[in-house]
C-alpha cells in the first residue's frame, strides 16, 4: 500500500551545510526503503511530501520527528495513493530564493512559504505547481 505524507518543520540549523546534510541523508537512505519525494526549504522552514509503502513513511515520519535539526514538525497530509507524484526523486529539492514569488503569492496571504498558514491541500497544489514549472533541483 503506497502513502503519501505531507509535513512542515522548523530548521533549528539553517546552515547550507546543515541543510545539504539532511538532503544527502534523505538521498543516500531514501533509496533503500523505497521512500521518494520532494523537499522544499525557505526562510528555516521545511515543506516535505514523502511516498512509499505505509510502513517505511510510518517509520520514516517517526524518526523526523525525534530528529533534533528539526522543531515544530506538524503534519498537514496524509493519503494513501494509487500512484507517486514524485517518483523520479529519491529526494528533490526546491529552493525558494529562486522561485518567482507571484507563484508562492499564488497559494498564500504573502509571497513567501509558510505552510503552517495555510491546508496540507494547499501545500500539495503549491509542490505541484512547482515540480510543473521546473522549480525542482536535484533530481537525485
Amino acid at each position: 500500500m503506497l502513502v503519501r505524507l505531507l509535513y512542515a518543520s522548523r530548521a533549528v540549523d539553517t546552515s547550507p551545510e546543515a541543510i545539504n546534510a539532511i538532503l544527502a541523508q534523505s538521498r543516500l537512505h531514501n533509496p533503500e526503503s523505497g521512500i521518494t519525494g520532494i523537499l522544499c526549504y525557505g526562510g528555516g522552514i521545511f515543506l516535505q511530501a514523502i511516498e512509499g509503502g505505509r510502513m517505511s513513511i510510518s517509520a520514516l515520519y517517526g524518526h523526523i520527528q525525534r530528529d533534533v535539526r528539526h522543531a515544530d514538525v506538524v503534519l498537514l497530509h496524509y493519503e494513501e495513493i494509487s500512484e507517486r507524484r514524485f517518483g523520479g526523486w529519491t529526494m528533490g529539492q526546491v529552493d525558494t530564493s529562486r522561485i518567482n514569488a507571484s507563484i508562492l503569492l499564488k497559494y498564500a496571504e504573502k509571497p513567501e512559504l509558510d505552510p503552517y498558514s495555510v491546508s496540507g491541500k494547499v501545500s500539495l497544489a503549491l509542490l505541484e505547481e512547482l515540480m510543473a514549472t521546473a522549480s525542482i533541483i536535484g533530481r537525485a
